[in-house]
């Protein structure tokens, strides 16, 4: 994870860039007809649209692994080196290294999830040369100085303490420990404050020399390149890598079965309220159903818990959920939060719709009009370069077909009303895993009948 207060003045040449590569409208029938596939001359494949419109090049790529190829008693470590490998390479030092970002307007990022590294970056045309070769540098000979790395150590340190204070924090955190336990996905990917001062340059160097390999990289480009010279610059950028990874494995796990309650006392005037549970892996053949039916449970201003926790009852300003997928398992996760007082009410109202839904599953208005704006969405979803390559990338790594963004939509229609009823007993038949961070005592934030939550 890159942290917004370390580089300020990456913030404003993103927002720049962003700016500009909103200039590219690829359409999703439009860059599904342009994708190619592309194999560089050294075998590196890249899903790639050639796009003239704007003088700009997006790319975004990754390797597997991510913060699961942590130590296990160094959470943190993926985190890090994501967010130093830009701190400095080869000759350049970490002032040097930004001058020449900042010179040309390169847009170069790194950052870590459970399963991926992923690296952004974006650049004009004219300066792909350089830029590709600044990547090239990071992936391949950071420096790690001992300045650079504990200054960015501090800045992590620091948002680990305020994490400490935050209740959506603490209920994430915790809903993760309960959901996954001591496997990898139950760790936190920036680490934690007793983990990050031990990490090591070596511990950083390790996890560079086995996860930045050739054999898991994924890329996707998108911008105003030629295949042949896109090919080149694949090869000069992540040529020398190692051919091969060397991770550890990461066994499949499913989320804790519900029902479950975590109380995590904490003396702020709301409380947070994270829900949740098993979800449903994207490889699954009723992924598309869940997705729809989580929409219809509360993905939005029109969803059943929006309806009945804020409109109707005002019991929260949002309330939300979604489903969350990795490599090794799924989730559905949701959040809202109230005044202390409210929060029993809360809990009810919630758990009422989830079981209302499970039983009896949504109506075929509902179902349309969740439909409706699935589709819809995918078209903002794509409305940039940078989008678009980012969409490509997850596609690669969710192992769907090159063509899946023309697709989507109609597997969108095909689901039916008796498919959504099935993933919703599915998704919500058991309960919730719920975990409440607030004032004690808790007895009057629970349901009547419930009993009071124990800390742990």
């Amino acid at each position: 994870m890159t942290h917004p207060f370390l580089h300020s003045r990456r913030i404003v040449l993103s927002l720049a860039a962003g700016a500009a590569l909103t200039l590219t409208q690829i359409f999703p029938s439009e860059a599904a007809a342009k994708i190619q596939r592309l194999i560089s001359p050294g075998g590196i494949e890249a899903w790639f649209v050639q796009d003239a419109t704007v003088p700009l090049i997006a790319m975004e790529y990754s390797f597997a692994g991510g913060s699961a190829q942590d130590p296990r008693d160094k959470p943190g470590v993926a985190n890090l080196v994501g967010d130093l490998l830009d701190e400095g390479s080869g000759h350049l030092d970490s002032k040097t290294f930004h001058e020449r970002l900042d010179r040309r307007a390169i847009v170069l990022s790194f950052s870590a999830s459970r399963d991926t590294f992923r690296g952004s970056l974006r650049m004009l045309r004219d300066n792909k040369d350089e830029a590709f070769d600044l990547l090239r540098s990071a992936l391949t000979s950071p420096r790690f100085d001992t300045a650079d790395v504990e200054r960015v150590r501090s800045h992590v340190i620091a948002g680990l303490r305020h994490q400490t204070t935050d209740p959506t924090s603490l209920a994430n955190r915790k809903f993760l420990e309960v959901a996954f336990g001591d496997h990898p996905y139950g760790r936190q990917t920036d680490g934690t404050l007793e983990s990050v001062p031990a990490i090591t340059i070596d511990d950083m160097k390790d996890y560079v020399g086995r996860v930045l390999a050739k054999d898991t990289l994924k890329v996707a480009v998108v911008g105003d390149v030629d295949p042949d010279t896109l090919g080149k610059l694949l090869d000069d950028t992540f040529g020398a890598l190692p051919a091969k990874a060397n991770l550890a494995p990461v066994p499949d796990v499913e989320a804790a079965k519900p029902p479950q309650r975590a109380f995590v006392p904490f003396d702020v005037p709301q409380t947070v309220i994270t829900f949740g549970g098993p979800g449903v892996k994207r490889n699954d053949p009723n992924f598309m159903a869940a997705d729809v039916v989580s929409h219809i449970l509360g993905g939005g201003m029109s969803s059943r818990l929006y309806r009945e926790v804020r409109e109707k009852r005002g019991l929260a300003y949002s309330v939300f959920d979604s489903l969350q997928w990795m490599q090794h398992s799924a989730l559905f996760i949701g959040n809202t939060g109230t005044r202390a007082d409210r929060a029993g009410d809360t809990i009810d109202v919630v758990e009422k719709e989830v079981r209302r839904i499970a039983e009896a599953g949504p109506t075929q208005k509902e179902l349309d009009e969740a439909k409706s704006y699935l589709k819809g969405s995918q078209m903002l979803a794509l409305d940039t370069s940078s989008k678009l390559a980012h969409a490509l990338l997850q596609d690669q790594h969710d192992q769907l077909p090159i063509d899946y963004i023309e697709k989507r939509n109609a597997i969108v229609d095909a689901v039916t009303l008796d498919d959504a009823k099935a993933a919703a007993k599915r998704l919500w038949g058991q309960g919730l895993l719920t975990v409440i961070v607030g004032r004690a005592p808790q007895a009057a934030a629970l349901p009547a009948g419930v009993p009071t939550p124990k800390s742990d």
